[in-house]
């Protein structure tokens, strides 16, 4: 059976010599994240690069970033978008976010970022009660894991047809496939996964990039 490569840490530096063309203010954070205490909640630079990607070929002005950390995956999204562009950021941590406001303005995006600090579906309930339901190109959701069919549903509710729903760490780093793990966000994640496999609602691709990013399209 053909199967995605399990890549070496030789292969995957190959993957990122040819082919990572990223932007020196998100190298500059994603370096000064790599030091903190939480580094590993950091997207890595080729998802990044790929959410580029999509996001130009998608055409998207207007998007949601729910978990926002230190700023990449925000900054990923400013940067793709045009100058009109928007992004709705969303976290609660006041520390973590002045370290991406700072990286944003040092970037030239910050004009294109609207930061709400607060309980991310409180937001979200506030964009539809807002009008703003079905108004939002693209969704990308890396935040608790309790939460992510809620994120999913209030996402689901803002994107116009055709929108993008990504959703980060669906493979929980192979934890989802192991019975006896005994992490209580496990099951969560897995049951997740099972319910956007049978979402009439969307087209769906799981794609095993870094901790695996689910893709989801509103029909």
């Amino acid at each position: 059976m053909n199967k995605t490569l399990n890549l070496t840490p030789e292969l995957y530096q190959y993957l990122l010599d040819n082919s990572l063309r990223e932007h020196p203010v998100l190298t500059e954070l994603r370096q000064f994240t790599a030091t903190q205490r939480a580094a590993n909640m950091q997207i890595s630079p080729d998802q990044g690069q790929f959410m580029i990607w999509l996001l130009q070929l998608m055409g998207a002005k207007k998007t949601l970033d729910i978990g926002v950390f230190t700023g990449y995956s925000s900054l990923v999204a400013a940067l793709a978008m045009p100058e009109d562009g928007k992004v709705v950021a969303c976290d609660r941590n006041p520390d973590c976010t002045k370290i991406a406001r700072e990286y944003w303005q040092k970037a030239g995006v910050a004009h294109k970022i609207e930061l709400r600090l607060a309980d991310a579906l409180d937001t979200l309930d506030k964009l539809i009660a807002n009008g703003e339901a079905g108004t939002f190109d693209f969704s990308f959701i890396d935040a608790d894991k309790r939460n992510y069919i809620n994120y999913f549903e209030k996402s689901l509710t803002l994107l116009r047809t055709g929108g993008v729903i990504a959703i980060d760490n669906v493979l929980w780093s192979g934890r989802v496939a192991d019975p006896d793990d005994d992490d209580k966000r496990t099951p969560v994640i897995h049951e997740f996964n099972e319910a956007l496999h049978h979402d009439k609602r969307v087209d769906l691709s799981l794609l095993a990039i870094a901790d695996g990013l689910t893709l989801a399209r509103k029909l």
